[in-house]
């Protein structure tokens, strides 16, 4: 449901940086986002620059006076950090939005002209429970709580248990240096896929103390990988390009790292068939990068089906520490056969599963 939108600027809050963008860009994209327009600012003092409003060519109006309300409006003020979601799930509401602890927001769906005190007409209006970072927001004292609210928002459906209790809190601190730094997403992904290369290389030379670091480089690559999104999510620079680079770089550094353990067994000696065991690993990735974008790609209507979560919960480097682990014990033989066999069980059961959904759809009608 699309609404207009009037965003209300208050001097101590507008400019005031919450994760390096002001607080009124961070506004304006979220309304952007989730649907509302037109999009009206209303401030007496001269806006902040807005980089991330600039960036995706956001229209808006800037006013000095508050202009007429006729109908249904999304109103909200600079006293306040909202994500798109509960933006859009408060519109066709009509109601007010309250953060999760049940703290009031300046944020709602209001008719008629303008009180001078917004909240005399926010109060009567049915609570709508934010469910993403919904936070109050004072002036510069509550900027640093804030800030840490949206940060510790940050996470992906797509991490495993190794992602959520290391690789994400280890990438934390270098994140939040970047957030303050040209460095994009983008050029974080390209960082992390070379940093695995390096550690195939390694993997490929056939010693073991030469498999141990290539085991606790590809643990580094697996921190920036999770570090590139964190990224892209707090400064509002998700991409499709991103998403897809990202996917692809996972992969590439995949099969480099099979087939460069089969490399260096075959060097050091081993006795077992490495090489078709790291082209069968190496051909599973391909076919489950195939069987993956085919999922990524079913509509939105079919986001939470079985294929899906499958894909979320396996779509992971939580090998990463097993390999460390058979690296120190110089057993990684056992990785490649379990690599091997195990790559092609993923892409069969999700292909099963999304090929079982696609004939439920078609029988029950539904696109």
């Amino acid at each position: 449901m699309s609404l207009p939108a009037i965003i209300l600027c208050d001097p101590a809050t507008a400019a005031l940086q919450i994760v390096a963008l002001p607080v009124l860009d961070r506004l304006i994209v979220a309304a952007h986002r989730a649907g509302a327009a037109p999009i009206t600012v209303v401030s007496r003092e001269r806006l902040p620059p807005l980089p991330r409003t600039t960036a995706f060519d956001i229209k808006f109006q800037s006013v000095a006076t508050t202009p007429q309300v006729s109908g249904p409006t999304l109103v909200l003020t600079t006293g306040l950090l909202v994500q798109s979601v509960d933006l859009k799930a408060l519109m066709p509401n009509h109601g007010r939005l309250v953060a999760r602890d049940g703290t009031l927001l300046p944020a709602g769906v209001v008719q008629g002209p303008l009180a001078a005190n917004l909240e005399d007409q926010l109060r009567p209006l049915p609570n709508v429970i934010a469910t993403g970072v919904a936070e109050p927001i004072a002036g510069p004292a509550s900027a640093p709580a804030v800030s840490r609210a949206l940060w510790g928002s940050l996470a992906s459906s797509l991490d495993g248990v190794v992602d959520k209790y290391f690789n994400r809190p280890a990438g934390r601190i270098l994140s939040k240096l970047l957030a303050h730094t040209p460095v994009s997403p983008n050029q974080v992904s390209l960082a992390a896929s070379l940093v695995g290369l390096v550690s195939a290389w390694s993997f490929a030379v056939g010693s073991h103390r030469a498999a141990v670091w290539g085991a606790i480089v590809l643990q580094l690559s697996a921190i920036l990988d999770a570090l590139d999104g964190d990224l892209a999510r707090v400064m509002l620079k998700e991409s499709r390009f991103g998403k897809w680079l990202d996917i692809v770089g996972d992969q590439v550094v995949h099969i480099a790292v099979f087939v460069a353990v089969g490399v260096g067994l075959y060097r050091s000696g081993s006795v077992a068939p490495v090489f078709p065991l790291a082209m069968s690993a190496a051909i599973g990735v391909v076919i489950s990068l195939i069987v993956v974008v085919r999922g990524l790609k079913q509509a939105e209507s079919q986001c939470d089906t079985l294929s899906r979560r499958l894909i979320e919960a396996t779509a992971n480097r939580d090998f990463s520490v097993l390999l460390i682990i058979l690296a120190a014990v110089n057993k990684l033989e056992w990785f490649l056969w379990a690599t091997a066999i195990g790559v092609h069980f993923f892409w069969i059961l999700i292909l099963a599963a999304q090929l079982k959904e696609s004939s439920s759809s078609r029988s029950t009608g539904k696109p």
